[in-house]
C-alpha cells in the first residue's frame, strides 16, 4: 500500500499580512498531482487543515477543491484536526464524508476505533489521534494524576492499543498524531501548545505502531524511521527559508514498513531576508534574484529612510515586512541635542517615526490633537494647583 503523509496545510492562513490562498491551492495542486503520479492509495492529513477555527468562505472552498482532486486522484484521504482547527467544525458530516472515502478523525471517542483499508497483503488501520488539549480531554481518557500532553497522548495509544490486540497480527497499523514530539525540530511559525511549560511527548509513546504521521511542526524531518513530520506545503515565516517543503510516500509491505521516500513539493514564491541600505537594496544586482520573492528587508541607514516600504516594492513587489537597524557606533547625538527647540509635536512625529515609520498626514493631525489635549490638561492641572496654594496661603 502507498500512503502519502501531508500536514499542517494552514488553509486561510497569511503571511505578513498577505493572503496565501494562491500559494496554498498551488501547493495542494502538487499534492494531488503526486497522488495521481504515484498510485498513492491514502493521503494522511494529520491536523491543522485550516489556520483558525472559523475559517473564511475562501479557505473552506479551497479545502474542499483539494479533497475533491486528491479523491478524483485515486486516493482515500484520512483527517484528523489540530490545534488551530474547530474539531466540531471539522467534523462537521464526518460520518457522510466516509462514505465518499474521507475519513475525518475530530473526536476522542473515535480514537480506538481506524478506518481500515486492504491491500493485496490484508488490512491496514489508520487510527487517528486529534490534537488533545490535556485539560479538556483528560477526563473523557481517564487520566486522573498529573494532566499533561504526555499523559493523555498515553492514553489515547492505550486505546490503539487495544484495539489492536483484538485484529489479527497480520494487520499494519498508522497512526495519526498532532503533537511536539521530542527530537522533532520547530520553526518559529508554530503557536505554542503547551501547558505548564510542557509541550512535547516522547517518540517511545508510539512503539509497536508500523508508521507515525506527525503534524504540527512545519519542516519535513525523521523522528525515527517509522515516526516522521512531513512539514506544511508552504513555508509560514522567514525561519522557514532554509528548508525545501516536502511530502513523505509510505510503502507498506506485508511485513509493515517497507520504505519512505521524500517527495519535494514546487517552490511556490521563495524566501528571502535582504540587508542594506535602502539605495543599496532597490540598485544592486546581487539582490535581483530575490525580485519575485517574499522579502525582509533590514535596512542599515544611518537615518531612517522615510516611506521605504513603498520604495522597496518597486523593485520587490512581494516585501512583506521591514526593519530598520541603526548601525553601530553612529553619532545620533544626545537626546537633548535632538529635542532642544523643537515643539512637542516635532517630537512625538519624530518617535513615531523612529518606531515604526513616518506617520501620514492624517496621523499627524491626530498625534497633534492628542499633543494639543495633553498640554491643555496640564495647563489647567497646574492651574487648578496654584489656586490651592494661594487659598491655603491665605
Amino acid at each position: 500500500m502507498k500512503i502519502l503523509h501531508t500536514s499542517d496545510w494552514h488553509i486561510g492562513r497569511t503571511f505578513h499580512g498577505v493572503d496565501l490562498l494562491a500559494d496554498q491551492r498551488r501547493a495542494l495542486d502538487a499534492v494531488a498531482d503526486i497522488v495521481r503520479d504515484h498510485g498513492v492509495d491514502v493521503v494522511v492529513v494529520p491536523g491543522d487543515v485550516y489556520d483558525r477555527a472559523v475559517p473564511s468562505a475562501d479557505a473552506v472552498r479551497l479545502c474542499t477543491r483539494a479533497f475533491e482532486r486528491i479523491r478524483a486522484a485515486g486516493a482515500r484521504i484520512v483527517v484528523t484536526s489540530g490545534n488551530h482547527d474547530s474539531p466540531a467544525r471539522l467534523g462537521a458530516g464526518a460520518s457522510f464524508a466516509a462514505a465518499g472515502g474521507l475519513h475525518v478523525f475530530t473526536t476522542v471517542a473515535a480514537v480506538g476505533e481506524p478506518v481500515v483499508v486492504a491491500d493485496e497483503h490484508g488490512d491496514v488501520a489508520f487510527y487517528g489521534i486529534p490534537y488533545l488539549e490535556p485539560d479538556a480531554t483528560a477526563r473523557e481518557l481517564g487520566v486522573a494524576g498529573g494532566r499533561s500532553h504526555a499523559s493523555v497522548l498515553a492514553a489515547a495509544m492505550g486505546r490503539v492499543r487495544a484495539d489492536m490486540q483484538d485484529r489479527p497480527a497480520s494487520t499494519r497499523s498508522v497512526v495519526l498524531a498532532h503533537a511536539f514530539v521530542v527530537g522533532g525540530e520547530a520553526t518559529g511559525s508554530e503557536r505554542s501548545i503547551s501547558v505548564g511549560g510542557v509541550e512535547t511527548v516522547a517518540a517511545g509513546a508510539f512503539a509497536g505502531v508500523d508508521y507515525v504521521a506527525l503534524g504540527h511542526l512545519h519542516s519535513p524531518q525523521e523522528v525515527e524511521p517509522h515516526v516522521r513530520y512531513s512539514g506544511s506545503p508552504v513555508p509560514y515565516s522567514f525561519g522557514e527559508r532554509s528548508h525545501r517543503k516536502a511530502v513523505w510516500l509510505i510503502d507498506l509491505d506485508a511485513q509493515g514498513l517497507a520504505d519512505v521516500t521524500r517527495i519535494d513539493l514546487p517552490v511556490v514564491r521563495g524566501l528571502s531576508v535582504l540587508e542594506g541600505t535602502l539605495d543599496e537594496l532597490v540598485s544592486d544586482a546581487r539582490f535581483a534574484a530575490a525580485e519575485e520573492h517574499y522579502v525582509s528587508a533590514v535596512l542599515t541607514d544611518a537615518v531612517r529612510p522615510l516611506d521605504a516600504m513603498r520604495a522597496l516594492r518597486q523593485r520587490f513587489p512581494f516585501a512583506v515586512h521591514l526593519e530598520w537597524h541603526r548601525p553601530v557606533g553612529s553619532d545620533l547625538g544626545r537626546y537633548r541635542d535632538k529635542v532642544i527647540g523643537r515643539t512637542d509635536a516635532a517630537i512625538v512625529r519624530s518617535f513615531v517615526t523612529d518606531m515604526r515609520s513616518a506617520p501620514s498626514d492624517s496621523e499627524c493631525a491626530l498625534l497633534d490633537a492628542a499633543v494639543e489635549a495633553a498640554v491643555a490638561q496640564q495647563d489647567s492641572s497646574t492651574a487648578t494647583a496654584e489656586d490651592r496654594s494661594v487659598a491655603m496661603s491665605a
